[in-house]
Formats: C-alpha cells, structure tokens, sequence
C-alpha cells in the first residue's frame, strides 16, 4: 500500500521490510566501515580487523556474513595451507560506494554544526532519545 499524500515516501510500501532490513545493513556502525575499506581493494580478515579500531572479531565476522548476504560482498576461500580468504565489494556493493562516499562527504562539511546542535540540545536540559537496539 502506498502513503497517500506524502510526497517524500511515493512508491515506497508502508510495510517494506526488507528495504528497513537493508538500510539497517548499511547504516550500523560497521557495515560503511567495512565497505568503504573493501572500495579500496580486496582484504583478508585480519587486515579489515587492524584497519578497523574496537571492532571484535565476531562482529566483524557478523558484519561480513551480513553484507555477503546482502550480495554486496563476496568471500573468496584461497586453496592455501592454511586457506587464505579474502574480501571483496562485489558489483553492487561497489554501486553502494557512490552513496556512501556523498554521505561521508556530507558529514564532514556538516560536523561542527552537527556539534553545535548537539552541544546546545544538551545545555537545554533535554534527554537524547535511546537509540533503539538493532
């Protein structure tokens, strides 16, 4: 069903869960991280591990099945002793590259704004509402 009279949410479904699965995808503190990084070329996990401050293990681990289930990843196993596996953007992940890099853009051209609005919501007694788990 689409939402009448607004014009912002034409020909998007008011019940799409997999586009909010996705955008979840994209938009959690790793996932850009980790695009961005493999943009830059293929990567072996620990080499996405070191480039990649705080980040565990299996969260990385996570974050790279997710992406490769969402086809913008693919996991390459290299016949070696020991199996080395690499990291790589696949064809649309690479197309996601263009939006996250004029996002990335953006927040930087906008980051002290940004802190302004933070830092005066904060002077006004207000609570920053809780982030919602994912």
């Amino acid at each position: 069903m689409k939402s009448p009279g607004n014009d912002n949410l034409s020909g998007f479904d008011d019940d799409c869960d997999p586009m909010r699965e996705l955008l979840n995808r994209v938009g959690d503190k790793w996932s850009v991280l980790v695009v961005v990084l493999l943009g830059q070329g293929g990567k072996r996990f620990n080499a996405l591990k070191r480039a990649i401050a705080g980040i565990s293990q299996r969260v990385l681990t996570s974050t790279l099945r997710g992406l490769e289930r969402d086809g913008l990843v693919d996991r390459t196993v290299h016949p070696t002793n020991p199996p080395q596996v690499e990291y790589t953007l696949t064809r649309l992940g690479r197309a996601l590259l263009e939006p996250v890099r004029v996002l990335a853009t953006w927040a930087q051209g906008n980051r002290a704004d940004i802190q302004r609005a933070r830092d005066s919501f904060d002077r006004s007694g207000k609570k920053a509402p809780r982030r919602e788990p994912v």
